[in-house]
């Protein structure tokens, strides 16, 4: 399945989930509620993938995960914050480039609308 058909099933999941818990609790939630759509939905989620950083030969295990991971190719990071900062889409796009997936989505669900709350990075393409 290709990144951008993965992509929309994964929207159509955050929209659902985000239009029967609304905003204001905790990422956590909305991660289980995301992970059990996709799920129910016929598509393979990973919660929480570790992610090592390579330096000098040397695999770090240095905290790093990813949020989701859908069809070992398109990468969700989960926010419940006021707005977004810049720095979270640096992360996303360094999950990216640390992991060589090529698509990565940010949803932040503690707002009133999620449509407006969603960040595409893509990586390498």
């Amino acid at each position: 399945m290709h990144e951008n058909v993965i992509s929309g099933h994964i929207l159509t999941a955050a929209f659902r989930v985000h239009t029967v818990l609304g905003p204001g609790l905790m990422e956590a939630v909305y991660e289980a509620a995301l992970m059990h759509e996709l799920r129910k939905a016929g598509l393979r989620v990973e919660s929480q993938v570790p992610l090592p950083v390579i330096y000098d030969g040397v695999r770090l295990e240095v905290g790093y995960r990813l949020d989701l991971l859908v069809e070992d190719k398109v990468v969700v990071e989960l926010k419940s914050v006021e707005s977004f900062h810049p720095m979270h889409a640096k992360q996303l796009t360094n999950y990216l480039k640390l992991s060589k997936f090529k698509l990565g989505l940010l949803l932040n669900f503690n707002v009133p609308s999620l449509k407006d709350h969603i960040v595409r990075i893509v990586n390498g393409l």
